[in-house]
């Protein structure tokens, strides 16, 4: 449970139709399983004790009784089970017999939940055997215990903030109002469905689509365990379709088949966080209250090291067809005669040169009304300059080149800077010369000067204020460093000739602003041999900043995703920069210009990202040094 991770466990017990003895013996056999690996939820499939393909059979008292005796057992050998068992069985009340999740806890039934909805063309045979409730939750006597029974109850944690859970069975999921929103908006961050559907074709890509979407708008993390292994093939084959999502994200599944136990950690105080601001919509809710113990969670999920990098080429391809768009409409809107942008040889200018080159073709403009300028100053290299050279031809663009050195000298000369001492005014000067020059350039032309600087630089305020930390439009705003790369490379893998080659050149050359002077002709300045790996701060932005971590909690996973990449120390060192620069540099984001949002992620101070530009670091820095104690 440590940083709000919760291991959670999909069982895929193998089962026999009306073998109650075979198929208890298998429930706990999975339950001792799932407690050794410290799972604090387990889930099985629908109707699991009894299987879910028993036809008429369940209407028989014989079976009915079965399932009780059952339980009985389950509860006495669970006894010292802290986590929370969700088991599917059929329970009669009053008379009428509902297919249930019975919710045991060190020994206890906490609560059964009856299905809310059942669909005849998914199970035709279900409403002959099985009554659907809809009443008010209610207090039945269930083996000796006043039990809660109905479907509007949360199970919350006394001890764990957070930790609220409730369920929903099968096709509850499906309906036009499934329960688990409600059990959402009531406070559940945990949705457990005990399911049992055949397999046709197609349905497996329904299941992700719905509980992506489904988890994406409720703020939940859902486990959905799915009868598989030993149902009754007579009309249908169940293929165990398990799958565990967290908020839009598949964290776990059991592909078609596999009958392969689930076993991962949501993430409760980041779905907690999300959800401060959710009002309730249904009442007739109870709540159940549990205690866990506490204990150390070992995680085991996979965090993606560039979270900000999509996986799928479409998505690449939508990303510089939306940044295009929004220069489109500026250039239109502006009635620019010409795109004027500095063109260094770096990533970020070779992305926003590209940009524009695909917004002057939806404009339906030449791309020689784009003017690229290159600007060598002191460390300025051949090999960045000629491939400046070379990307401008090759996308055939207009180019001129503005050699600003000897402007850069007489502006340090009136200015009393020794030419020999390249601190942070001798940088610096060469960066606002560069801006001043796309400026005045645009000003004669009746141009629109476009920004490179990306989303990373702006988190770290890697950038010269009123130097390229100003444009007229920026395209790479809502672009991370790492995402720019991606883009690149994307771009590169899809051209040929003389443009694939110098895009690879581009690719491969160290990051760096060439401020200082080279090095015979190498370059001697590599921004993240100062500023640290780009790779590292776009993780630490996205989990902290997005997800809202603690630095102990971003720095955690960081050692863990990283293993074998970088060391703790080196891990700890830069997110100590991370957090340092990202709190003081909040001034410039706070006058950024306009630029096209990408992501869910954005710093424009127009309503992304608000805060005080003088707020401290102190809490984020004491957190992260609390490690060290």
């Amino acid at each position: 449970m440590e940083f709000g991770f919760i291991k959670v466990f999909s069982a895929s017990p193998k089962v026999r139709p009306t073998d109650i003895d075979f198929n208890k013996e298998e429930v706990l056999k999975k339950i001792f399983l799932a407690n050794k690996m410290r799972a604090k939820v387990i889930v099985f499939p629908e109707l699991t004790l009894t299987s879910s393909t028993c036809g008429d059979l369940f209407n028989y008292s014989v079976l009915q009784q079965g399932v009780l005796t059952a339980i009985e057992e389950i509860k006495e050998k669970t006894a010292d089970i802290d986590a929370l068992i969700f088991i599917g069985a059929p329970i009669k009340v009053d008379g009428i017999l509902y297919n249930t999740a019975v919710v045991i806890k060190n020994g206890k039934v906490l609560s059964i939940i009856p299905k809310r909805h059942t669909f005849k063309n998914l199970k035709p045979l279900e409403e002959r055997a099985f009554s659907i409730y809809q009443g008010e939750n209610k207090v039945i006597d269930f083996l000796g215990e006043q039990v809660l029974f109905g479907n509007k109850i949360i199970f919350k944690d006394k001890v764990v903030k957070g930790f609220t859970l409730s369920a929903e069975i099968g096709e509850d999921l499906f309906s036009l109002t499934p329960p688990s929103t409600n059990h959402s908006l009531n406070g559940a961050n945990i949705i457990c469905n005990l399911s049992s559907l055949i397999e046709i074709v197609g349905r497996r890509k329904e299941r992700l689509i719905e509980l992506s979407s489904h988890t994406s708008k409720t703020l939940t993390a859902y486990i959905y365990s799915e009868s598989g292994d030993g149902e009754s093939t007579a009309d249908g084959v169940y293929a165990g379709n398990s799958m565990i999502f967290e908020k839009g994200k598949c964290l776990a599944e059991s592909k078609p088949f596999e009958y392969k136990d689930l076993i991962t950690e949501v993430d409760i105080d980041y779905l907690e966080g999300k959800k401060q601001n959710l009002q309730k919509l249904e009442s007739g809710y109870d709540t159940v209250y549990f205690e866990s113990k506490i204990e150390k969670t070992a995680i085991t999920r996979q965090f993606k090291k560039t979270p900000l990098v999509p996986e799928r080429e479409e998505e690449l391809e939508n990303i510089l067809r939306t940044q295009a768009e929004g220069l489109k409409k500026r250039v239109i809107h502006t009635y620019a005669n010409k795109i004027v942008l500095g063109l260094s040889g770096g990533l970020d200018s070779t992305l926003a040169l590209i940009v524009a080159v695909k917004a002057m073709e939806l404009a339906g403009r030449d791309t020689k009304d784009i003017l690229a300028i290159t600007m060598p100053c002191f460390g300025t290299t051949s090999r960045t300059l000629d491939n400046s050279i070379l990307l401008a031809k090759a996308l055939k663009v207009s180019l001129k080149k503005v050699d600003i050195s000897k402007s850069v000298v007489r502006h340090l000369k009136d200015i009393g800077h020794e030419q020999n001492n390249f601190d942070i005014a001798y940088e610096n000067a060469q960066a606002r010369e560069r801006t001043q020059v796309l400026m005045d350039i645009a000003n004669m032309n009746g141009g629109l000067v476009l920004g490179t600087g990306d989303l990373s630089e702006l988190a770290l305020g890697w950038a010269t204020y009123n130097g390229d930390h100003m444009s007229m439009y920026s395209v790479n705003a809502g672009v991370s460093k790492t995402l720019v790369r991606a883009l690149v490379e994307y771009t590169a893998n899809k051209e040929r000739g003389k443009l694939k080659a110098v895009l690879l050149d581009i690719l491969s050359t160290p990051v760096s602003p060439e401020l200082l002077p080279s090095k015979e002709d190498e370059i001697a300045q590599k921004t993240e041999d100062v500023v640290g790996p780009y790779i590292l701060h776009d993780f630490f932005m996205y989990n902290m900043i997005k997800r809202g971590y603690s630095p102990k909690k971003v720095y955690y996973i960081a050692v863990q995703t990283f293993k074998g990449d970088f060391d703790e120390k080196t891990i700890y060192h830069w997110l100590e920069t991370f957090i340092k620069r990202f709190f003081t540099q909040q001034f410039k984001r706070s006058c950024v210009p306009d630029g096209v949002k990408i992501g869910s992620l954005g710093f424009s101070p127009r309503g992304d990202f608000m805060i005080p530009s003088d707020a401290t670091r102190t809490l984020w820095l004491k957190d992260l040094e609390s490690i060290k104690e």
